[in-house]
């Protein structure tokens, strides 16, 4: 029992820190866009585009790896 247990709480330390870092990146890139827009370079924004392209294929590839399979 202790063992499952202590299974239990690394699995629900992991979904927090994922939780969070999701959140982070999305804080992030929201503060990014907004300097993208408040700068009115178009370069910026181009460059944002791309960070997000990035960014989200390593999420993608951060949830797959991450969820059991079924």
């Amino acid at each position: 029992m202790a063992g499952e247990l202590d299974a239990l709480r690394a699995e629900v330390t992991r979904d927090t820190d994922v939780k969070a870092s999701a959140v982070a990146l999305l804080q992030g890139l929201k503060a990014k866009l907004d300097a993208a827009i408040a700068s009115g370079d178009p370069a910026a924004l181009t460059e944002l585009s791309s960070t997000l392209g990035s960014t989200t294929q390593a999420l993608a590839d951060a949830v797959v790896a991450n969820t059991p399979a079924e």
